[in-house]
């Protein structure tokens, strides 16, 4: 499984612990252990480019999700795509949440993950199963 990681973000990150997240959650997900991912860590200026640039929506946002190939459970492996995260959006997430910052960038990955496997938010029923689905891999994953 490659995760490749890349931190622009001038932020200390929890790199390796995230790339564990992320490997244990294609895992439960049942994806091809070789299937490959990229997460980037970036500051806000950066995040304000892209989410203006992606989404046509102004300001930073804590997670942004760039899926490339859709793959299918237990099949070969692909190319899923790229996942950027702004950590000092998490951090004012994380202190708004009462929880580490550490744990914030965990719920994100996750979150990012799960958007580039098609899962989405835009009706009240597909949060809940998002988030479930999310809370429970980052729980796996600390607990």
């Amino acid at each position: 499984m490659t995760i490749e990681i890349t931190n622009k973000s001038g932020e200390l990150v929890p790199t390796e612990r995230v790339r564990d997240l992320l490997q244990n959650a294609l895992l439960e997900l049942k994806l091809n252990p070789d299937c490959e991912l990229n997460l980037v860590f970036v500051d806000i200026e950066e995040m304000t480019e892209l989410h203006i640039k992606w989404m046509d929506e102004g300001g930073p946002t804590d997670v942004l999700s760039f899926p490339m190939d859709m793959p299918e459970p237990g099949n070969e492996a692909v190319t899923l795509g790229d996942i950027v995260i702004a950590p000092a959006v998490a951090a004012q997430q994380a202190a708004t949440a009462g929880h580490s910052i550490d744990h914030e960038i965990f719920i994100l990955a996750a979150h990012g993950l799960l958007h580039i496997l098609g899962y989405d938010h835009a009706t009240p029923a597909e949060e809940k199963a998002m988030f479930t689905l999310q809370e429970n891999l980052v729980k796996k994953f600390i607990a």
